[in-house]
């Protein structure tokens, strides 16, 4: 099973809202969107699914999207990125011993996938974690990105549950390592801190490191 599909058209309803989509923006990307980084990474971060005027647009995860704002200044700071902003996709950026996907590749209308999406796309998901080696940190923003990494490796959702800063051992010498997401209500209602959002990263580093 590949980690993706370019033409997926499993589910019908993010096909047909990704073509109206299309017609409206026709300069945007409006497809499945392909994971970005290094592979092989250590660090594997799983988002929700692809932001409308954001990765949808650029065709590269949390790219243009203030989700990602947070995010790319977060990964320059523990050196996993080259620069520190995510503009397009030709802007420069290099992830380093990483790599970002979503639990669903394409954008679900109201940023809401429903759960015969999410369930739909958990094979291409399964795949990338059958690639990761032993030792490395699959970061979840987000319940639904945490419970798709527990859906795609078989595993109950009441054995590892889920909250911001969480942090689970999974079978084949994985770690679990959950955070709300990045999302601008999130940051902006400060859910979601800078400070709170930087020590999720200091554990991942210090888990990759030691």
């Amino acid at each position: 099973m590949p980690n993706f599909d370019p033409d997926c058209q499993r589910c019908p309803r993010l096909a047909s809202f990704l073509a109206d989509v299309k017609s409206e923006h026709p300069n945007y990307h409006a497809a499945p969107v392909a994971p970005f980084g290094s592979d092989p990474a250590r660090l594997l971060i799983v988002g929700l699914a692809p932001g409308m005027h954001g990765a949808n647009a650029t065709g590269r995860p949390f790219t243009g999207d203030y989700a990602g704002v947070l995010l790319y200044q977060t990964l320059h700071k523990f050196g996993f990125a080259n620069q520190p902003v995510a503009e397009h996709i030709d802007d420069g950026l290099v992830l380093q011993d990483c790599r970002i996907t979503n639990a669903v590749k394409c954008l679900p209308p109201q940023n809401k996938p429903v759960g015969a999406e999410i369930r739909q796309c958990n094979d291409f998901l399964r795949s990338e974690l059958d690639g990761q080696q032993a030792g490395s940190v699959i970061l979840a923003l987000g319940r639904i990105a945490h419970d798709a990494v527990l859906r795609a490796r078989g595993l109950r959702n009441a054995d590892y549950a889920f909250a911001h800063g969480s942090l689970h051992g999974l079978p084949g010498d994985l770690h679990l390592l959950s955070s709300y997401h990045c999302s601008r209500y999130n940051t902006q209602t400060r859910r979601l801190t800078t400070e709170m959002f930087e020590e999720v990263f200091s554990v991942a580093r210090r888990l990759l490191d030691g």
